[in-house]
C-alpha cells in the first residue's frame, strides 16, 4: 500500500460525523427501556432469541430489525408499518434538536466503554477512511438494504473504532465531561450491562468532536454488512441526500480497548463423525471429555502453536490442530500476507470448508454463524450437525490487515461490547 497516498487521503478527508435528531422510545409509553432493546440483528439467535425478545415487550426493537413474516417482502412491509404506527402513537419520538450522542456501557466487572453516536459520511473504499476487515455475504447486504429502503431508517448503529492521539484529546475530554452530567436515559439489560446516553447539541461541542475525528480513519469492528448496505443505498439516491450518511458508534480503543471474540460455525447436515472421518489424518484429532470452559482453554493453548479448532455435536469435544503443511500449501491462496494465510478463519474456509468438507460458506442452508459457543454446541447436538468453535484473533492483527487493504474471511471476529439496539435510531425522512 502506498503509505504516502494513504496519509494524504486521511488528511484530505477523514471521519465526518454529523448531528441528527435521534429517534428514541418514550420511557412513559413502554414497560422499560431494557425490555425494548435487543442485541444487534446478527447476534440474535433465531428463532429462539427473536421469540424471547418479542415476548419481553410488545414494542421491542426486534420487531423492526428482525420482522417475522412469510416472505422477505412481507417482513419489510411489516417493519415499515410497525415503525409508522409507533411514530404515530408516540411510542417513538424525535429529539427536538439535532445532536451527537455520547454512549456508555459498563458490565459491573470493571469493563467501561464510551463512544460517540452520529451520522457518518459514507465514504468510498479508496478513500481509506472506513476500513473493513471482513468480506460480506451479498444476500445479507441485499436483505438489510431492502429493510432500510422499506423503513427509511437506520435502525441500529454500526460499531467503529479509531485510535485516539493528541488530536483527539479535546474530544476525549468532552466525552468524559459529558458523562458526568445526568443522562438522557439509563437502563440495565438482562446481560448485566448498564447503558447510559447523553445528547451533545451545543455547536461548539459538536465542532470539537468533529475536529478531533477529521483526520482519523476507523476500523469496522461490527457491522460490515450494514456498512456495505449504506454504500449501496447511497448510490441509489442522488447526492446530497440523507443516504449520504449512516448511523455509527465510534469508540477510541486507545482509551477503551474492545474485547475481540470469535464467531463460531454450525455446520448443518454434517454429523461430527463424518466431519472427523473426512479429515483422514490430515489434522491431528484429540477427543476431550471435559466441560466447555476447559475445552475452550485447550483450544486457546493449541492456538498459540498454530491453527486449531474445536469440533462438537456428539456429546464431547474434538480438538483439531496440526494441519498437514502440504495440505495448507495446496489449499490456502499464496498471494496474501502471511498474517492472513495463517489465520484460523482462512484455514477453516479455504482448507476445511472448501476442500475437505465441501460446504459452501455463503449458504444459510449449510452453515450458520453464531457468536455464543454454548449455543453453537447446543444446536449442533440437537440438530445432528457439527459445531466448529474458533479462537479469537488479536485486534492488532485485524487492524494491520485492514490497513493493508486485506480483508479476512467473513465472520472472522466479534468485537464487543456491541451497542444495544433500540436506544437511538435515525429516521431518514424526518
Amino acid at each position: 500500500m502506498n503509505t504516502a497516498g494513504h496519509s494524504e487521503a486521511t488528511e484530505r478527508r477523514g471521519l465526518e460525523l454529523t448531528p441528527f435528531r435521534g429517534l428514541r422510545y418514550d420511557p412513559d409509553r413502554v414497560g422499560s427501556l431494557a425490555a425494548v432493546t435487543s442485541p444487534p440483528y446478527d447476534v440474535v439467535v433465531r428463532p429462539d432469541g427473536v421469540h424471547h425478545l418479542e415476548s419481553a415487550d410488545p414494542y421491542n426493537i426486534v420487531r423492526l430489525i428482525l420482522p417475522q413474516a412469510a416472505t422477505p417482502g412481507a417482513r419489510n412491509d411489516q417493519a415499515a408499518k410497525t415503525l409508522r404506527r409507533w411514530l404515530s402513537e408516540g411510542i417513538l419520538t424525535t429529539d427536538p434538536d439535532p445532536g451527537l450522542y455520547v454512549y456508555e456501557q459498563r458490565d459491573g466487572k470493571g469493563m467501561l466503554q464510551r463512544g460517540v453516536i452520529g451520522a457518518l459520511r459514507v465514504s468510498d473504499p479508496a478513500e481509506l477512511v472506513v476500513l473493513p476487515h471482513e468480506d460480506v455475504m451479498p444476500h445479507i447486504v441485499a436483505d438489510r438494504a431492502a429493510l432500510m429502503r422499506a423503513t427509511s431508517a437506520n435502525l441500529e448503529p454500526l460499531l467503529l473504532t479509531y485510535r485516539g492521539d493528541d488530536s483527539t484529546t479535546a474530544t476525549a475530554d468532552l466525552i468524559e465531561r459529558t458523562a458526568e452530567q445526568p443522562p438522557l436515559l439509563a437502563t440495565t439489560t438482562e446481560d448485566g450491562f448498564s447503558h447510559r446516553l447523553w445528547s451533545v447539541t451545543a455547536p461548539t461541542d459538536v465542532a470539537t468532536i468533529q475536529a478531533g475525528l477529521a483526520r482519523h480513519q476507523a476500523l469496522i469492528a461490527d457491522g460490515h454488512h450494514r456498512w456495505a448496505t449504506y454504500r449501496r443505498l447511497r448510490t441509489e439516491h442522488p447526492s446530497p441526500s440523507p443516504w449520504d450518511h449512516g448511523l455509527v458508534l465510534l469508540v477510541d480503543t486507545a482509551r477503551y480497548p474492545l474485547r475481540v471474540r470469535a464467531i463460531h460455525r454450525l455446520l448443518h447436515d454434517l454429523p461430527v463423525g463424518d466431519a472427523l472421518a473426512a479429515l483422514d489424518g490430515r489434522f491431528r484429532v484429540r477427543r476431550l471429555q471435559v466441560p466447555l470452559p476447559e475445552a475452550l482453554e485447550a483450544l486457546a493453548d493449541a492456538a498459540c502453536a498454530g491453527n486449531a479448532f474445536l469440533l462438537a455435536g456428539d456429546g464431547s469435544f474434538h480438538l483439531v490442530d496440526h494441519p498437514d503443511p502440504d495440505l495448507l500449501a495446496r489449499t490456502v491462496p499464496a498471494d496474501r500476507p502471511t498474517a492472513w494465510r495463517t489465520l484460523d478463519a482462512t484455514v477453516l474456509h479455504a482448507t476445511l470448508l472448501d476442500h475437505v468438507w465441501h460446504i459452501p460458506e455463503d449458504s444459510p442452508a449449510h452453515i450458520t454463524y453464531i457468536h455464543d459457543a454454548a449455543a453453537t454446541v447446543g444446536k449442533a447436538e440437537r440438530d445432528g450437525g457439527t459445531a466448529v468453535l474458533m479462537h479469537p484473533v488479536r485486534e492488532e492483527v485485524v487492524r494491520d490487515l485492514a490497513r493493508q487493504g486485506v480483508t479476512m474471511p467473513r465472520k472472522s471476529t466479534s468485537f464487543g461490547p456491541k451497542p444495544a439496539s433500540g436506544l437511538v435510531l435515525r429516521a431518514l425522512d424526518l
